[in-house]
């Protein structure tokens, strides 16, 4: 067994504790990578907080992985030591299934494996990258392009990929009318892939006060959606709508600001149902959809595209001891936008 420095979370309300968790030793197609920086996302507070289900703790949590190839197995042929790689939110998944062999490992009809918070084929409970080392199947492993810092491309590996897929899905590009409510961790990367894709982005921020990094990163327009006149001049205006925020929102609103054809894709997932009139989808013939992440390939695809076009997450370093100082920040919004865990500080 390889033994790790970790911070884990022993309960719901509790603080985070420096520990040691053990990785497997690797099998033929593993990868041990030294993780150098881990995102913090929402949805690790959630799991964290047992806000989305009961939850087995101790919890390492961390699905924004970036780090460097230290050993591999005896058959692993897509990875070799020194390599930039990161983890995303699946570890593994049945890789047979109909969705699996479409590349949509995400949606695996027999359940993927996820980062942290669930089971391995091996029995063992899986642990994320708020850790030093993980050990990971290659073909859940990624290649970070160079040119990209690893620190800023962390939460790509989350942030990116989940709004990267459904503005890719939707065609979001030139000609496009594309707006994303929210700029926090996910509203940010949406907005800066969504100009790199050529569409003409919008930002529905509850206030203005980002007003300034909204413009700078990419946004054409930008509007305070707690202001009622917004939702009047903006009525019937969108192609897509990214809706990136993980509270519950006001989805007849939204769903008035789509054009002909238009789309709602919900990307943030809000701990309580939302309340929504089906007679807003019929008019305008308009729709409201779900995305989570992406797979393999697309993940792959968007850390490529992110290269291409020079971006990365807009982050905040903290040490290991930072961790329950940032959870309450992203809580009170008071992150811009990203914490990343430099994880040379993850001394045990």
């Amino acid at each position: 067994m390889i033994t790790a420095n970790a911070r884990a979370v022993y309960g719901p309300s509790d603080a985070f504790k420096a520990t040691t968790i053990d990785r497997r030793d690797l099998d033929p197609h593993d990868v041990l990578i030294e993780i150098k920086y881990a995102g913090i996302c929402h949805s690790d507070i959630h799991t964290a907080r047992s806000e989305w289900g009961p939850v087995n703790y101790p919890l390492v949590p961390g699905h924004e992985i970036a780090g460097i190839v230290t050993a591999v197995g005896s058959k692993v042929t897509k990875f070799a030591i020194g390599d930039r790689v990161g983890v995303g939110c699946m570890v593994d998944s049945c890789r047979e299934c109909e969705n699996c062999q479409k590349g949509e490992e995400q949606y695996c009809l027999n359940g993927n494996t996820l980062t942290y918070a669930d089971v391995d084929k091996y029995g063992q409970r899986t642990q994320g990258g708020y850790s030093t080392h993980i050990v990971v199947t290659e073909d859940f492993v990624l290649k970070i392009p160079e040119g990209v810092g690893l620190d800023v491309a962390a939460p790509l590996l989350c942030a990116g990929i989940t709004t990267y897929s459904p503005l890719r899905r939707w065609h979001a590009g030139p000609g496009k009318k594309v707006a994303v409510v929210g700029l926090g961790g996910l509203g940010h990367m949406a907005v800066k892939i969504a100009h790199a894709m050529g569409a003409e982005v919008t930002v529905l921020s509850q206030s203005l006060k980002k007003k300034e990094d909204g413009l700078r990163i990419g946004a054409d327009h930008y509007y305070a959606a707690s202001d009622s006149e917004t939702f009047e001049k903006l009525a019937g205006t969108f192609d897509l709508i990214i809706n990136t925020v993980s509270a519950k929102v006001d989805v007849n609103a939204y769903l008035s600001l789509l054009s002909l054809d238009g789309t709602l894709v919900n990307v943030g997932a809000p701990a309580e149902p939302l309340s929504l009139n089906v007679f807003n989808l019929l008019d305008q013939r308009r729709s409201f959809a779900g995305s989570m992440i992406g797979g393999i390939r697309e993940t792959q695809e968007m850390l490529d595209f992110c290269a291409k076009h020079n971006i990365g997450a807009e982050i905040e370093v903290i040490s290991a001891d930072e961790i329950d100082e940032a959870y309450e920040r992203v809580l009170a919004s008071n992150v811009r936008y990203r914490f990343v865990i430099d994880i040379i500080t993850m001394t045990a």
